[in-house]
C-alpha cells in the first residue's frame, strides 16, 4: 500500500477524494488546497494524497524521482510507460478498496489528479467495474489511448469527469488535453471541460469551478 498524507474535514467522513500529485512532487503537494476548495455545508470528506513510487524517468535523463510511470518520449500515445501506468492503476485500486474498508463505498469516492496523477486517475476510473463518484483530471491527458476503447467498462463510461487545462501549458500541451476530452466523450463519458490562461499550474478560478462541480455531485448524493 502506498504511503499517504490525509486530511479530514470532519469526524467520520462520508466521502473520500484520492488526489494524485504530478511528476517529481509528493503527497504533500496538494494538501494545502483543501481549505481553498472545501465549502461550508459540504459533507465530511477524507482527502487522501498518496506518494508515488520513486523510479527513473527517461525524459529527465534517467533521474530517479516520484513518478506514477516512466515518460519515454513526447508523443501523446507513446509517452506513458504502459507497465508503470498499469502498476499505478493497481495501487490506486488498493486505495479505493481501503476507503471501502473504512466505510466509504466507491460511489462516494472521487479520483483526482494533476498532470501524471490526472492521467492515472482517468485511466483507472475508466477500467473500474464499480463506478466512482467522479474523476478530476487537471492539466493532464488520457494514457493507454490505444487500449482504452476495449478496456473501458460500462461503469467507467458513465463516471462523470471534470477536466481543466491551461491554454499556455508548455509541459502537457493543451491539444493533448483536448484530444483526451474528445476521446472520452467519444466513449460516452460525461466530461465537463474548462480552460484557463495559465501555464502548467492551478489557478483560483479553476478551484472555484471544481468546487461548483463537486457541489453538484454532493447534491446528487
Amino acid at each position: 500500500m502506498l504511503e499517504t498524507v490525509e486530511r479530514c474535514t470532519a469526524p467520520n467522513p462520508a466521502w473520500s477524494i484520492v488526489w494524485l500529485h504530478g511528476l517529481g512532487a509528493d503527497g504533500n503537494d496538494f494538501a494545502p488546497i483543501v481549505p481553498d476548495l472545501v465549502r461550508p455545508g459540504w459533507p465530511g470528506i477524507r482527502f487522501v494524497f498518496p506518494h508515488a513510487p520513486v523510479r527513473p524517468v527517461t525524459l529527465n535523463a534517467g533521474m530517479r524521482m516520484r513518478a506514477w510511470y516512466d515518460i519515454r518520449d513526447l508523443e501523446l500515445n507513446t509517452r506513458a510507460d504502459e507497465t508503470g501506468v498499469r502498476e499505478s492503476i493497481a495501487q490506486v485500486e488498493d486505495l479505493v478498496a481501503r476507503e471501502g474498508e473504512r466505510g466509504i463505498p466507491a460511489q462516494r469516492v472521487f479520483l483526482a489528479g494533476f498532470s501524471q496523477g490526472g492521467a492515472i486517475a482517468l485511466a483507472a476510473a475508466l477500467r473500474r467495474e464499480a463506478a466512482l463518484a467522479g474523476v478530476v483530471g487537471l492539466s493532464t491527458y488520457l494514457p493507454l489511448g490505444n487500449s482504452t476503447a476495449t478496456e473501458a467498462t460500462p461503469a467507467g463510461r458513465r463516471t462523470p469527469v471534470f477536466m481543466a487545462h491551461g491554454s499556455q501549458d508548455p509541459m502537457v500541451r493543451p491539444q493533448w488535453g483536448e484530444a483526451s476530452r474528445d476521446a472520452l466523450r467519444g466513449l460516452g463519458v460525461p466530461v465537463e471541460w474548462r480552460t484557463y490562461p495559465m501555464p502548467h499550474s492551478v489557478c483560483a478560478e479553476e478551484i472555484r469551478d471544481l468546487g461548483d462541480w463537486l457541489d453538484a455531485r454532493f447534491a446528487a448524493g
